[in-house]
């Protein structure tokens, strides 16, 4: 293999593609990069086997070939080379040779032979913007289980309801719902992306300004994208029926400024115990919103905070983080949160938005 190509291009490709190298020792090849020439472009593909990624950038193809090379030792090596010129890469008997103006590399190539191929999906597509294919993630995400344990909820469900495209997340003690209205989707029952491959799509598709055709068949999905082919595995589950628990009335609303709840959150947690515990008591009759926390090493707190608010008096304890994470997917100024009973969850949404949800469990007081 012999070619010449943008620095910029080829280091941006690397970084990554390296992301998704596996850290895998009985299979060492996963963590490499294979490299590619052919005809007039240079390939690049990683995987760690749950997810996978293909890079195609323009290349003068001298010679044709293919070597695979340690991922973090080419991450390493173009995260340090200037990179507004071209460069020469070769490979010769199982070492890689990378020469620019100013540097004169050689790093160990490896066979490619046990390299696994990245699957072409075939199945149902449609076209979705980036941005918003993005923001559909990026506002659920952070709601689903870490743990694998029920991979089902350690993940971004995604089904589509006429024009809508709905992204939910949930680890059975809060969940987060996102709309995104686009037009000639097809039906889709159900999609399960895993929550950590979920993190490296976004990382991929957040910086791109254009659309993405995505296909997907019962066990994987794609993204598309100039030159970049993304693909993913799927969970084999059922995703909880979460509609059933969605409050359909209410029998307290406090409507308040989003900022005004940031500024209180953030300094009752500095009183909060090691459960992130945050007290919130409405009282409609006596105008109180107020937010209070308490810890014995440290202090309590209580803020009362300007709200408009109507219905029963309600009185709940609930996770600090958990309240604080929706605040990021609500563009309005003002939230709405409303309550049932102290047992049932809260639903958080902006003021005249119903594109997003967010249900918090109480915690026991």
């Amino acid at each position: 293999m012999k070619i010449e190509c943008s620095t910029e291009k080829i280091k941006n490709a690397i970084l990554l593609a390296e992301k998704i190298t596996g850290k895998n020792l009985s299979l060492p090849i996963l963590n490499s990069i294979l490299f590619t020439a052919s005809e007039k472009s240079l390939i690049l593909r990683s995987t760690n086997l749950s997810i996978g990624i293909e890079i195609e950038i323009p290349a003068k193809v001298e010679k044709e070939g293919t070597v695979a090379i340690t991922g973090s030792v080419m991450a390493g090596v173009f995260s340090n080379i200037y990179q507004n010129e071209n460069l020469y890469l070769e490979e010769e008997e199982g070492n890689v040779f990378i020469k620019t103006k100013k540097n004169k590399i050689k790093a160990k190539g490896q066979s490619s032979e046990d390299f696994p191929t990245i699957p072409k999906i075939n199945g149902d597509s449609f076209l979705i913007g980036s941005q918003k294919l993005v923001e559909g993630i990026k506002s659920v995400f952070y709601s689903s289980a870490v743990s694998d344990i029920k991979p089902e909820i350690s993940s971004v469900f995604i089904y589509t309801e006429g024009d809508n495209v709905i992204f939910v997340s949930t680890d059975s003690f809060r969940l987060a719902e996102k709309k995104i209205k686009i037009k000639n989707i097809p039906d889709i029952k159900g999609i399960i992306i895993p929550f950590k491959n979920v993190l490296e799509i976004v990382r991929v598709i957040g910086d791109y300004k254009g659309d993405v055709n995505v296909c997907f068949n019962k066990n994987q999905i794609s993204f598309s994208f100039e030159g970049i082919y993304l693909t993913s595995r799927l969970i084999d589950g059922v995703f909880p029926d979460y509609r059933q628990i969605v409050p359909k009335e209410s029998k307290t609303e406090s409507i308040i400024l989003k900022q005004d709840v940031v500024s209180a959150l953030k300094l009752s947690n500095i009183f909060s115990d090691k459960f992130n515990q945050i007290n919130l008591k409405v009282s409609p009759e006596e105008k109180v919103f107020e937010i209070s926390s308490s810890n014995n090493d440290v202090g309590e707190n209580k803020t009362n905070l300007e709200a408009t608010l109507k219905g029963e008096e309600v009185v709940v304890s609930f996770n600090y983080k958990y309240f604080l994470d929706c605040l990021q997917s609500i563009s309005a100024d003002s939230i709405c949160i409303n309550f049932n009973q102290e047992t049932k969850p809260m639903l958080i949404s902006g003021v005249s938005d119903n594109t997003f949800i967010y249900l918090i469990m109480p915690m026991n007081r």
